[in-house]
């Protein structure tokens, strides 16, 4: 959904709310009910993964969107298709953080809790503050599923929720007594109880509801009895709390309309982020854009989002096995499309070889890795950095490959645009690193104006390229640009440009297979060269106090991190930030940068991989900030070892 905002762009100067507070509550009379105005809010739902949980919180993040508030939030459930249910690992989850300022995470503790079942409220109260809200379906809690979780008595009457603000609340029982005008099984009406439980919250939140029904008559167009229950179970919700007593008080997060530079928004995640930035290379390159993929979790839905767009030249091809996709990506990357092959971690390890492969012919190839919880399967639906070594090292040979790292989920689509602009400039495959926080997480995003995107255009080798001694004009597919070391690009069928291509070495300038020692020690440095010249920004620092100490991150720490440092600097401390996105190489006043702060710590989701490159290329003491728990830093962690930093 989009929506316009006309305000000039203004950044907050408040802390990012990610611990669940409320600043600057105002309350003023509604009807017969009380409306308070706060600044943020942090709502989480959660229940079984048949509960449709991801579905609720996609829809409440897409009318939040829509109402102008600024927003990031957090997808969590397991890798089963389907969980047992009533069970903890079974628990699917949606977080969802909203303010009327800029804010730049999914938050840390939630302000309210929707827990559809006993599992549910088992596995997210520890993470709720107290004095938060938790709306419970009371139906769920019978003895046996309570017991499934290890409830010996019912928390809704044992005390243990006296610190919270308790809404005990029959959903199943008032969604089935809703659509008792249905045609409709008890079974089958109990589904539409996130949609109860939407509404409910719609109301208390104010948030719009348009959106939410044009969805369900459009999702449920061909079965026009289930769409018209959901939209009576979602009315229900609104009109239940607009009527009970146990919801006294409704709430308001104005638009975040002075956080946001003038422009069309619309909310996106990480992956429609990323191939939107595919689509819009293609057509800047002005190349048909070639897919070659095998189903992953968590990069799968590049793939469904892409085969969407055959109206964009674009061709998308779902191979049997993940070698196979990337074998076809690189034949299309030969021919003249903008290649890219979408895996994650697993999927890298199957795909080095052909990544080398492209190493040594020098086409132009993007590899897409999605990051997940490793090693081997792992944690597939949880969140990870830690693919950086094997992005840089994880071929035979010496095989240098660019790496380039979004840092939030709006800025997927800018890394597939410059990852798309390195590998054609330079004629090489290009690894863009991003996660499955980003991947899933989803955030406002202003949509650009045409002009705003780079120009990628590419210039085949149309004839010779050489003059022989004796005045032959022949072409050479390993003449390279003086500039960028890229070789000519020669599409199959040009007349005259017939040339040899595979893995073994090739000789400087003619391309043809050799064996000398000297030859091979030139084409390995060469192509080490061009990667280490590829043209990339200087790190921008953010120190505006001359700080002893900086931070500095990749990828999808930049939220959580700054988050904490922004913490820091209202109670007063001093601290340097930088983020990277380019991993390889490096930029050049990196360097100079890391040597010019006392301290330097370095917070990642792996056990220390930028740290171990950083401390061997420049002699720094960097020092490691680590987690692997398959889930995102919260600003609150990160802001306490980094006060322990600066005062240690």
């Amino acid at each position: 959904m989009t929506s316009q905002v006309s305000s000039p762009a203004e950044q907050a100067d408040g802390v990012d709310g990610t611990d669940g507070s409320v600043v600057g509550e105002q309350r003023k009379p509604g009807g017969t009910k009380d409306v308070r105005r706060l600044d943020r809010v942090i709502i989480r739902f959660a229940g079984d993964s048949g509960d449709g949980m991801q579905l609720t919180g996609d829809r409440f993040t897409s009318e939040t969107a829509s109402f102008g508030n600024d927003l990031s939030t957090l997808p969590n459930f397991p890798a089963e298709i389907r969980a047992p249910a009533g069970t903890l690992p079974g628990v699917s989850s949606f977080q969802l953080h909203f303010a009327d300022h800029d804010i730049l995470t999914p938050g840390d503790a939630p302000n309210v809790l929707v827990a559809m079942n006993p599992a549910a409220l088992a596995a997210n109260v520890a993470d709720l503050p107290r004095g938060a809200e938790i709306i419970v379906n009371t139906d769920e809690f019978t003895k046996r599923a309570m017991q499934k979780v290890g409830y010996a008595a019912s928390p809704l009457e044992d005390g243990s929720l006296d610190g919270y603000q308790l809404h005990p609340v029959p959903l199943t029982t008032l969604t089935v007594e809703a659509l008792k005008e249905f045609d409709l099984s008890r079974k089958e009406a109990e589904r539409s109880k996130n949609m109860f439980a939407l509404g409910l919250l719609s109301w208390m939140y104010h948030r719009p509801t348009e959106g939410t029904e044009k969805f369900l008559r459009s999702k449920f167009a061909k079965k026009p009895e289930i769409a018209a229950a959901n939209l009576a179970a979602f009315r229900a919700g609104w009109n239940f709390g607009e009527t009970t007593e146990d919801f006294a008080v409704s709430y308001e997060v104005a638009p975040a309309a002075k956080a946001f530079p003038v422009g069309t928004y619309r909310n996106i995640s990480g992956n429609l982020a990323l191939a939107y930035g595919l689509i819009s290379a293609s057509r800047q390159a002005d190349l048909p854009l070639f897919l070659g993929s095998y189903p992953i979790t968590p990069a799968s839905d590049i793939l469904h989002e892409l085969s969407r767009h055959k109206n964009f030249g674009v061709r998308t091809f779902q191979a049997e096995d993940e070698i196979a996709g990337i074998g076809a990506a690189l034949g299309a990357a030969f021919g003249g499309s903008l290649a890219v092959t979408t895996t994650s971690g697993p999927g890298v390890a199957l795909k080095s070889e052909t990544i080398g492969l492209a190493v040594s012919m020098e086409l132009p190839l993007l590899i897409v890795d999605i990051q997940r919880g490793g090693p081997s399967t792992g944690l597939p639906t949880k969140t990870e950095q830690a693919d950086l070594l094997q992005a840089m090292f994880g071929r035979n040979g010496e095989a240098p490959v660019p790496i380039v790292a979004p840092r939030t989920p709006a800025d997927c689509f800018d890394a597939a645009l410059e990852a798309a602009r390195i590998a054609l400039t330079y004629r090489t495959p290009v690894m863009l690193l991003s996660d499955g926080y980003l991947a899933n997480g989803s955030e406002p995003w202003r949509i650009p104006e045409l002009d705003e995107l780079p120009d990628l255009t590419v210039q085949f080798a149309q004839g010779p390229n050489h003059t022989l001694t004796d005045g032959t004009e022949v072409f050479w597919p390993y003449k390279r640009d003086p500039q960028t070391l890229a070789r000519p690009w020669a599409v199959p069928g040009t007349p005259g440009l017939e040339h040899r291509i595979g893995g073994i070495e090739k000789e400087d300038g003619t391309g043809n297979i050799s064996y000398s020692p000297a030859n091979h020690d030139f084409m390995v440095r060469t192509r080490q060269a061009k990667v280490d010249g590829i043209a990339v920004p200087d790190l921008e620092v953010d120190d505006p106090h001359e700080a002893d100490t900086l931070v500095l991150g990749w990828g999808s720490t930049y939220g959580p991190i700054t988050a904490a440092v922004r913490r820091l600097r209202t109670a007063g401390e001093t601290i340097a930030q930088a983020h990277l996105r380019h991993l390889n190489p490096f930029p050049r006043n990196l360097g100079a940068v890391l040597k010019s702060y006392d301290k330097v710590v370095v917070p990642e989701m792996n056990l220390g991989q930028l740290a171990l490159l950083v401390r061997a290329k420049y002699l720094v003491d960097a020092h490691s900030y680590n987690q692997v728990n398959g889930m995102p830093f919260k600003a609150e962690q990160l802001a306490a070892a980094l006060k322990e930093a600066i005062d240690g």
